[in-house]
């Protein structure tokens, strides 16, 4: 367990050790105690000996992390837009597209991937598929991208609440269309005033960088199908390519894009 500090504390350290880091602890690395480093990379287990497969799945691993956090900072501003705070929610959905930045930024370590790198280890996964991550389609149904059909392949995994619980609750786009409505207006209105005090518009707005953020995390992992498999089948029996552009079709907040035709 880690022992908090105070200021005073942190700056008699400081002055004790000469401005040198401490080198000396009772047990365990305060560091790895709060992060649990040394947890984390134990978890790369490798199937294979190749050494592109280390790059899938240490890159899995780190978007399974942004999904959770993502997730976090959504849930958040559900809540504060529940409670009628559309100020307040600015905060945590700017987080959230930063966080999507993130996670997208991490197809950059894919990219040199081929079909030929991929087939090296790819039998390996048998049907393991991205299709499969609980996070995933739990931050898409808090987005309000919902299908009942989604969750059969979890009823025997331990994140079956979890995604029953975020399937039946109101997504994070129920709670702001209803917060339009108890204000009487739409979309189309809200952008008609613009200026500090309008602080539904930024909402509006943050939405839509949540939106976009999101909508390219999409577009790159087609193309990172594309890229390291074509027109293949997908590993969890899926159309592959096919499949992600039908998935695709299905707007983030579709209301908020079309109401820019009408502005």
């Amino acid at each position: 367990m880690i022992e908090s500090l105070t200021a005073a504390q942190r700056e008699a350290n400081a002055g004790a050790n000469g401005g040198v880091p401490t080198a000396e602890f009772a047990g365990r690395v305060p560091y790895d105690t709060y992060v649990h480093a040394t947890t984390l990379h134990s978890l790369q287990r490798t199937l294979s000996g190749d050494p592109g497969e280390m790059s899938f799945l240490m890159v899995s691993q780190i978007m399974e992390l942004y999904f959770g956090l993502t997730r976090f900072e959504l849930d958040g501003a559900r809540t504060l837009i529940r409670d009628g705070d559309a100020w307040g929610a600015l905060a945590p959905l700017r987080r959230a597209t930063l966080d999507l930045e993130g996670l997208n930024a991490a197809w950059k370590a894919l990219s040199w991937m081929t079909p030929a790198d991929f087939n090296t280890f790819r039998d390996l996964l048998g049907e393991g598929s991205g299709f499969q991550s609980a996070a995933y389609r739990e931050l898409e149904f808090l987005l309000g991208l919902k299908t009942e059909s989604l969750i059969r392949p979890f009823r025997r995994s331990e994140s079956y609440p979890r995604l029953v619980k975020a399937l039946e609750e109101p997504s994070l786009w129920d709670e702001t269309q209803r917060m339009l409505e108890e204000h009487d207006t739409d979309w189309v209105e809200v952008y008609r005033v613009d200026g500090p005090d309008n602080h539904l518009r930024m909402l509006g707005e943050a939405l839509t960088g949540v939106s976009v953020a999101f909508g390219e995390w999409r577009h790159q992992h087609l193309m990172a199908v594309r890229r390291t498999m074509g027109a293949k089948p997908g590993s969890g029996g899926s159309a592959g390519i096919a499949w992600l552009e039908k998935s695709m079709a299905r707007v983030v907040f579709p209301e908020l894009w079309e109401a820019r035709t009408y502005m």
